[in-house]
């Protein structure tokens, strides 16, 4: 019996997972870094590769993948980029899942040195493939007090990343949200404490890495504090490095500190750190802006992905960070507007990054990398550190031993039982009631109700299909609108009749985060114009935030307000429950409503 306890105590150990110290009430990232093998194995790799192999390394592409005969133009293109201009790596965005994987593998065969791959999943994998379990967005998980949850949340992202041949996942978003106009991170984030954000993010992180895929902290030094979307136009945050240092950069210090793989950097201009001043291409043309791009001015300062002050001197040397720098997408108009793929990619490598993510024209950026190799502008120790760096990772990740993923195990880990449990709970605690109408609540199945969801997406009814369908099958009745931007006037009518002939208005507000979209996270006209008249003519309307929980700062005079953080279908479900008196609200805001309720406001209804 004594052996056997030693021997139980000392297998607990073995198995326990290394961490780092961590402040106190702060989960720390797992300890997950490349060992001493993986850079001999780096070291090794290195000494064989050419400029041009250590050039490649550096580019890792963007494809939605889909089936793809062998020679067919899309598949020959981005084989040709892996064989001739042997890229480091791939971002899938969104596809099935099968086709991505099949994808991957056939591009991994291509290539001499394995390939990293990666994937956007803030929310799981979910977040790109539309046929695997999507979790609640960031601010819903901090919505309920528990970073268990985002632990959590990042584990099952990672096995699941991993079983689809996924190795790198930009996540978390540790940007504090903390400006109420943000059109671009929003409910991304885990609210506008930085404390918070950084315990939340931290313990994502911790959950990603235990499965050994690489987190990325994003989007340094902060992208928080804006209210331009940098897919479209170039953001400033005009303030000082002490300002910085007691916000913005809290969260990311942590998770340097609890030792996280990658680090994203923003396309955002702090004319308070570097001030090199810059100006807009005369012939700009493609990027991710759209006509009417926010920022096309004069003149503004170096973004962040160009500034060594940012990525080396801050992020680097002071913070101590030694994984990997990676770049926001290199096709976003905050940097495309200022220049040209062949500048960009020398002088992001230059300020620090050792990934460029996903350019606007590989050829041309890889172009300007080995003419400024050539010419003696990227010196060659330089190029080694980052290509190594990489290297490393890469074997530390299993690259080296098996870069190809088995398919007929998918089925067998993605969108598990214990994902679906994951997300019904975390949307469960997340709902928050921010003010109520006394009698509003449960709905008085007496009255006539109608329903009417108003979204800045292009879905159609289907939009709100979860939350709709939910109420009916509880044995509501009422009567349905929907409306989006390009509604016809015919269909704004018939929403607008449903409207004022009930005596209960519950709309859903689906004023979702879409990134380089002119409308991010607000609502068309048409569907405001009806809530602001059923509001005028005194109805009792019950407002459920879809997406931006700031939207009732455009109807202040609502009086009872739900925010679900998201057009989740758990969260769908979840608030038309709370609405019926089928569950509880017991959501708090991680963020405040400005001028109407602070952080941590949330009205702890019991359910009938």
């Amino acid at each position: 019996m004594k052996f056997l306890t030693s021997f139980c105590l000392l297998l607990s150990f073995i198995l326990a997972p290394v961490a780092l110290a961590a402040p106190p009430d702060q989960v720390a990232v797992s300890q997950f870094a490349p060992s001493k093998r993986d850079w001999d194995w780096a070291d090794k790799t290195l000494k064989k590769m050419t400029v041009d192999q250590k050039v490649g390394q550096l580019i890792h592409v963007g494809i939605n993948a889909r089936f793809a005969h062998q020679e067919s133009s899309f598949f020959k293109e981005l084989r040709r980029h892996v064989t001739e201009n042997k890229i480091g790596g791939v971002i899938f965005f969104g596809a099935p899942i099968y086709e991505t994987t099949h994808l991957a593998n056939r591009m991994q065969e291509a290539a001499k040195i394995p390939l990293l791959m990666s994937l956007d999943a803030e929310t799981g994998i979910g977040m790109r493939f539309f046929d695997a379990t999507n979790f609640p967005w960031a601010m819903a998980v901090a919505a309920t007090g528990e970073p268990e949850f985002a632990r959590r949340m990042g584990a099952i992202t990672g096995r699941e990343a991993r079983a689809i041949g996924i190795q790198h996942v930009y996540a978390p978003v540790l940007d504090v949200n903390n400006n109420a106009d943000n059109p671009v991170i929003n409910v991304r984030s885990f609210g506008e404490d930085p404390e918070d954000v950084a315990r939340f993010g931290v313990a994502f992180a911790q959950g990603l890495q235990s499965e050994r895929v690489i987190a990325t902290a994003k989007h340094f030094p902060g992208h928080g504090d804006t209210n331009v979307d940098s897919h479209r136009g170039l953001p400033i945050i005009d303030l000082p490095k002490s300002r910085l240092d007691s916000l913005e950069l809290v969260p990311f210090r942590r998770a340097v500190e609890g030792g996280i793989g990658s680090v994203m950097i923003a396309h955002i201009a702090l004319p308070q750190i570097d001030g090199e001043e810059i100006r807009p291409l005369k012939e700009y043309q493609g990027g991710d802006a759209e006509p009417g791009a926010e920022i096309v001015s004069e003149k503004a300062t170096i973004p962040a992905t160009l500034s060594q002050k940012v990525q080396t001197e801050i992020l680097r040397n002071e913070l101590g960070f030694k994984g990997l720098i990676v770049s926001d997408a290199m096709s976003m108009s905050g940097l495309t507007l200022y220049f040209t793929q062949e500048e960009a990619g020398v002088r992001a490598f230059l300020a620090g990054t050792d990934i460029l993510e996903k350019p606007e024209d590989v050829d041309a950026m890889i172009r300007g990398l080995k003419a400024a190799v050539a010419s003696g502008r990227i010196p060659m120790a330089r190029l080694d550190e980052s290509v190594r760096r990489q290297l490393a990772w890469k074997h530390a990740v299993g690259l080296a031993k098996q870069k190809i993923t088995p398919l007929d195990q998918i089925d067998r880990i993605v969108s598990g039982p214990d994902s679906t449990k994951l997300t019904d709970e975390i949307a469960q605690r997340a709902i928050t009631l921010v003010r109520q109408e006394a009698g509003a609540l449960p709905v008085n199945r007496e009255e006539k109700i109608a329903v009417l969801g108003v979204s800045n997406g292009f879905d159609g009814p289907s939009t709100m299909g979860p939350f709709a369908g939910t109420l009916r099958s509880a044995g509501l009745r009422f009567g349905q609108a929907y409306l989006q931007e390009n509604s016809l006037a015919e269909q704004a009518a018939a929403a607008r009749k449903t409207v004022m002939e009930a005596d209960v208005v519950i709309v859903g507000l689906y004023g979702r985060v879409r990134s380089g979209a002119r409308n991010s996270v607000g609502i068309p006209e048409n569907g405001a114009a009806i809530l602001s008249e059923a509001l005028a003519a005194g109805k009792q309307v019950i407002g459920v935030s879809f997406g931006n929980p700031y939207i009732l700062s455009s109807f202040p005079e609502m009086k009872t307000y739900i925010v679900a953080y998201g057009d989740m279908a758990s969260l769908q479900r979840a608030s038309a429950r709370g609405l019926l008196g089928q569950q509880q609200f017991t959501g708090k805001l991680p963020i405040s409503l400005p001028g109407l309720h602070p952080r941590g406001t949330g009205i702890q209804q019991v359910k009938n």
